[in-house]
């Protein structure tokens, strides 16, 4: 038997045995010459002046898209400069395509057709692999399902075959996908590398390595070395299901081939594999000995161990790494800084965590919102044992207003702590009302913090309206009913005071007998704040 049969035999046993659902075209293959033929080909200018100020809304229905105008344009007996601008012409087609309303795109295919159709295989192979690359896998489906032997006398080849695997591949239609290999190798193609290699990709991506070393042994039957790029996708399938051992144990052996060098991108997935079981230090090793070898680290690869170091609680590691990075001319980016200020603040290096803050804002990188509400947590906290840190986070919680970030409920009761610890109780009052406003609720501990610093500054009246806004959410402690008693009493409004107890009363909060102060004027008889008496 033949390498090319038995490796067909080999993956159709694995296979079920139902029909396929690729078309009739798709399963016998006339080896007749195609004769050199003229299509009329669906197209619009490319070189106009106005041709990019395009729109969906210029595009109403698809038989604009396909004749507006109609160009001749000969695939098979033109010269390949003249074949690469048909290329491109498709793509520009699809282009047009994709931007149509959804329902116009399901009729695209049929109007296509009837207005010339495809006169060569080539030219339904070039529109086919468009809209896979443009991710129109639904009209890319269904172009595909239509039968071209039948209407238009042509017959899958190579290319055809390969560019449907690609389209399973991308939809995770992965029987499909081994039903397409299988009628390839039955109908006498050998697939190459790339197209081997988006199917071990794509059983890599849903952790089924076992299939993708099994097209592994296919591809070496039939005497087709896998590339670097296959073996880095099986690499990274490898990390991905936890056998960090058995891809280190592949790169080894990558390295000891004469004919396959590992790339950078093979060290990366090792790094990020060993990073993910907790051995970043190994992944560190792995980095200087790519180094060694010549290879040029990228932002990715140092993205890996600042996402390591973080998970094992050694963020200041990625610290040094930061430095290591820059030194080497390797520019961070948005991902680089925020990996890296989300594991300080995770592990408490707050004034790691603020420097990385200003540099990244220095440069111009924009903090992620989750990570800018636990910096301010973080600043707001730590500001309760330094004081120095108040500006700070004031600083932060403006820049998040000017980035229009929404501020989380839990970090919005810190910063109105903060702004009471650090006298400013105006402001505390303004956030407390609009967090209100927000339809967030504010922790009692919050109200009390304002009613105790607007006390403080001597701002009985906004105090009395925060009590108001505790309805329905509880009642201020009772230090805090003593505060506001107090300076109640220094003002003589008996009234207000006594109506303030009665409600305490109500909730079942009674205050101490005796408010706190040195110029208490009111004790409680009976525990009635009905019946008091002025000292």
């Amino acid at each position: 038997m033949s390498p090319t049969l038995l490796a067909s035999s080999l993956l159709h046993s694995s296979l079920p045995s139902p029909p396929p659902i690729t078309p009739r075209s798709f399963l016998a293959h006339d080896t007749t010459t195609q004769q050199t033929k003229f299509i009329q080909f669906a197209t619009t200018p490319t070189s106009t002046p106005n041709s990019s100020q395009t729109t969906s809304d210029q595009l109403s229905s698809p038989k604009e898209v396909i004749s507006n105008p109609i160009y001749q344009i000969g695939f098979n007996s033109v010269s390949q400069d003249n074949r690469t601008s048909s290329k491109l012409q498709v793509q520009n087609l699809v282009k047009r395509i994709t931007a149509l309303p959804t329902s116009h795109k399901s009729r695209i295919i049929d109007t296509f057709q009837s207005d010339g159709g495809f006169n060569t295989i080539s030219d339904f192979n070039d529109l086919l692999m468009a809209f896979v690359k443009a991710d129109e896998l639904e009209l890319a489906l269904k172009l595909m399902s239509s039968d071209i032997s039948s209407s238009h006398g042509l017959f899958p080849n190579s290319w055809t075959y390969s560019i449907m695997i690609k389209l399973h591949c991308k939809k995770n239609q992965l029987s499909e996908a081994e039903r397409g290999l299988d009628h390839m190798l039955e109908n006498g193609f050998q697939p190459n590398a790339a197209t081997f290699t988006d199917l071990i990709s794509a059983f890599c991506r849903g952790g089924r390595v076992g299939k993708a070393l099994e097209v592994i042994g296919i591809m070496r039957r039939l005497g087709i070395e896998p590339t670097i790029r296959t073996y880095n996708c099986l690499l990274k399938g490898l990390c991905y299901v936890g056998k960090v051992e058995k891809a280190y144990e592949l790169l080894m052996n990558i390295k000891k081939s004469s004919k396959k060098k590992p790339d950078i991108y093979t060290y990366t997935v090792v790094m990020d594999g060993f990073c993910k079981v907790g051995r970043s230090d190994e992944a560190y090793e792995l980095l200087v000995e790519a180094l060694e070898v010549g290879l040029t680290p990228n932002v990715v690869t140092y993205n890996t161990l600042f996402n390591g170091y973080w998970k094992e609680g050694r963020p200041l590691e990625g610290m040094n790494v930061l430095k290591q990075m820059k030194d080497r001319g390797c520019v961070p980016d948005h991902i680089s800084y925020n990996t890296l200020l989300f594991g300080l603040l995770k592990w408490a290096e707050i004034h790691a965590a603020v420097r990385i803050y200003k540099e990244m804002v220095g440069i111009g990188y924009r903090v992620d919102e989750r990570v800018m509400n636990s910096l301010l947590r973080r600043l707001c906290r730590g500001s309760r044992r330094e004081g120095g840190l108040l500006k700070d986070a004031y600083e932060v919680f403006e820049r998040m207003a000017d980035w229009e970030f929404v501020v989380y409920n839990s970090t919005y009761d810190l910063v109105i702590e903060a702004y009471c610890r650090g006298r400013d109780a105006a402001l505390a009052l303004v956030n407390l009302h609009r967090m209100v406003g927000l339809g967030y609720n504010p922790k009692i501990v919050t109200f009390d913090n304002v009613v105790r610093a607007l006390c403080v500054e001597g701002k009985v009246e906004e105090a009395l309206s925060v009590v108001v806004m505790y309805r329905g959410r509880g009642f201020p402690s009772r230090a805090t009913v003593d505060i506001l008693i107090d300076k109640l009493n220094r003002r003589l409004r008996h009234s207000d005071t006594c109506r303030l107890l009665a409600a305490g009363l109500k909730l079942g909060l009674i205050p101490n007998r005796e408010a706190r102060g040195k110029r208490t004027l009111i004790r409680i008889r009976n525990n009635s704040p009905c019946t008091m008496s002025v000292e």
